[in-house]
């Protein structure tokens, strides 16, 4: 096997096997270098199979709804094995696409192994040291395990466990409180399983502003989720149902017993075992790989792209650094992260769509804010569905008439906000938005409505 190649890509999730498109057809001989299955996490364990089970879930959910519409259904089971059949069917052709596009790829060689960087230009993988003056990493990463008392006694589950279970959970209990949890707690609710979720802070996905956590709270618990914020110091022990988590709450019982326990406490990059000592790599106390505006490490010839370098953690953001570091490289561009706007869904149902700054956020600015609500049950296409939990809201500058933030909480609520986030990508006073002729009946026809109701922010 060549040992010396033009370009090595160390991980073929999101960015990697676009990168290894680009670069090839550019007539650089690249080797593509992955330890576990391609496709990354989103491919194998993150969007595709969870958000196939979030379908599942909702299909259970309506159904048993359907009476609701005029439809009679009899009674609604769920046939879990048969979920987790189609979530991985889904997931597994999504990863034949990638593995069939990579090894038509002319001037590319897959390399399946462990790799461990040696140098500046040099990866160690399997019995070979591959050099190349051009390195890219994009290792992604892996829950976080945390150093919590009596986890070493019991066995935990991750969100990649939950997508392969034989059978479905009696009660489980979800550690965390945040995307990842919030999802899996409602599918497995509308699976059949008894959930509760307990968080340490004093509300869910905190990072939100309250109004969107108090509505997503009331909506998981209207569907018999139970919630236990303000947890702690929370710990585990085994009982005879399974696992014993403390939860150390201001109120409620002190311990919640389930059958099993997911930990979704955040994540962690997969940078310790690279070697990147040896390359003079900078990491930070957390892991994630340093990198500056351009995604470049403090090493000349050597980048980091996606999860591993802490500067978004989605495939869309993993993909838009790929883009990044092509047209620098390629098209004799000077694309920079700093030119980002990021925005990002939590897929319950219904599901949130957000995109810049929170309401609390933009008060932290010091700007003169204007701010506008609705209630998704004052919006036509919601009402018609059935389905109006949630609400839409709007922040932006008083000054300067642009956007700052928006969510949308409610059907559609995750495609609806991208014709705010196109708005504030183009740089445009809302004004230009509000004067759009949007369809009827639709999710986003409300949002000229809601920056017409734009009101200063006392």
């Amino acid at each position: 096997m060549n040992t010396a190649f033009d370009a090595i890509i160390i991980g073929a999730g999101q960015a990697g096997p676009a990168l290894a498109g680009r670069l090839t057809a550019a007539g650089m001989s690249v080797a593509l270098i992955e330890r576990a299955r391609i496709g990354g996490t989103c491919v194998n364990t993150g969007c595709t199979p969870t958000k196939a089970m979030v379908a599942s879930a909702y299909a259970a959910h309506l159904a048993r709804r359907a009476t609701d519409y005029g439809v009679g259904t009899g009674e609604v089971t769920v046939d879990f094995p048969a979920v987790v059949r189609r979530a991985q069917a889904i997931a597994s052709a999504s990863r034949a696409r990638n593995e069939t596009w990579l090894d038509g790829m002319e001037g590319l060689t897959v390399i399946h192994g462990h790799a461990r960087m040696t140098g500046p230009t040099t990866v160690q993988v399997n019995d070979a040291e591959l050099s190349a003056p051009r390195i890219f990493i994009n290792v992604g990463g892996r829950p976080l395990r945390p150093d919590m008392p009596g986890l070493d006694q019991v066995t935990p589950l991750y969100n990649a466990d939950l997508l392969t279970l034989a059978t479905l959970p009696e009660h489980l209990v979800v550690v965390g409180g945040s995307y990842i949890g919030l999802e899996f707690a409602q599918i497995f609710r509308r699976f059949g399983s008894r959930v509760t979720i307990v968080e340490k802070s004093p509300r869910l996905i905190a990072r939100e502003d309250e109004d969107i956590s108090a509505e997503i709270r009331a909506m998981l618990e209207a569907e018999g989720i139970e919630v236990r914020t303000n947890a702690a110091c929370i710990s585990f022990s085994r009982a005879d149902a399974g696992v014993s988590v403390g939860v150390d709450c201001t109120d409620g019982e002190p311990r919640v017993v389930g059958t099993h326990v997911l930990l979704a406490i955040g994540r962690t990059p997969n940078t310790d075992d690279l070697g990147l000592e040896a390359a003079g790599v900078e990491r930070d106390d957390r892991g994630f790989i340093q990198v500056d505006d351009r995604l470049g490490t403090n090493v000349p010839g050597i980048w980091a792209l996606g999860d591993c370098n802490g500067r978004g953690a989605f495939t869309h953001t993993a993909w838009n650094d790929f883009e990044i570091v092509a047209a620098n490289l390629l098209d004799g561009a000077d694309r920079r992260v700093g030119e980002r706007l990021t925005g990002y869904a939590l897929y319950t149902d219904p599901p949130l769509g957000r995109v810049g700054m929170t309401e609390t956020q933009a008060k932290a600015t010091g700007r003169r804010l204007l701010v506008t609500h609705r209630p998704m049950s004052r919006v036509s296409r919601a009402i018609e569905k059935g389905e109006t939990v949630g609400m839409m809201k709007i922040v932006a500058d008083a000054d300067t008439r642009r956007i700052l933030g928006a969510a949308i909480l409610g059907t559609g609520g995750d495609e609806a906000i991208h014709g705010i986030l196109n708005m504030m990508n183009a740089d445009q006073p809302f004004d230009v938005l509000r004067w759009s002729v949007p369809i009827h009946p639709t999710i986003s026809e409300l949002i000229p409505t809601l920056l017409v109701d734009l009101e200063p922010l006392p």
